[in-house]
C-alpha cells in the first residue's frame, strides 16, 4: 500500500456552541489550522505516483477562497466547526475529487489533532 500526504494551512475563527460559558472554546477565538490530506493506493500511475501532488491544488484553492481569514460558523455552519467535524467535511470534499483519499487530519494547535478516517481505512495492511 502506498500512502502520500500533503499539508494545507489557513487561519480562521470559530465559536463552539453548547459548551459551558466559562469554557475557552465557547468564546469567539481563532486558530492557524493545518490540514493534512492523506491518499492511499495499492497501485501507482504510469509515472509512479499515487496522485500528482499538483492535482491537490484544488483543495488549496477551496481553503483559500472559502475558509481563510473567515468565521467558520458563517461558512460551514455551527454543526461543522470542531476539528473532528471539519476533518469529516474535508474528507468528503476530497473523496469526491480523489477516490484515493483515505483520511484527513485537522490541527488547531501544534499539540492537537483530529482525524477522520472511515471504517475500512485502518491504514495497516499485511504484506
Amino acid at each position: 500500500m502506498f500512502r502520500i500526504t500533503k499539508e494545507f494551512h489557513f487561519s480562521a475563527s470559530h465559536q463552539i456552541h453548547g459548551l459551558p460559558e466559562d469554557h475557552p472554546c465557547a468564546r469567539l477565538h481563532g486558530h492557524n489550522y493545518v490540514v493534512e490530506v492523506e491518499l492511499m493506493s495499492d497501485t501507482l500511475d504510469s509515472v509512479g505516483f499515487v496522485r500528482d501532488y499538483r492535482e491537490l491544488s484544488a483543495f488549496k484553492t477551496y481553503v483559500d477562497d472559502r475558509l481563510d481569514h473567515r468565521h467558520l460558523n458563517d461558512v460551514l455552519g455551527d454543526e461543522c466547526v470542531t476539528a473532528e467535524t471539519m476533518a469529516r467535511h474535508f474528507y468528503n470534499w476530497c473523496k469526491q475529487r480523489w477516490p484515493e483519499t483515505s483520511a484527513v487530519r485537522v490541527k488547531e494547535t501544534p499539540k492537537t489533532c483530529a482525524e477522520y478516517r472511515p471504517a475500512g481505512f485502518a491504514g495497516v495492511h499485511a504484506a
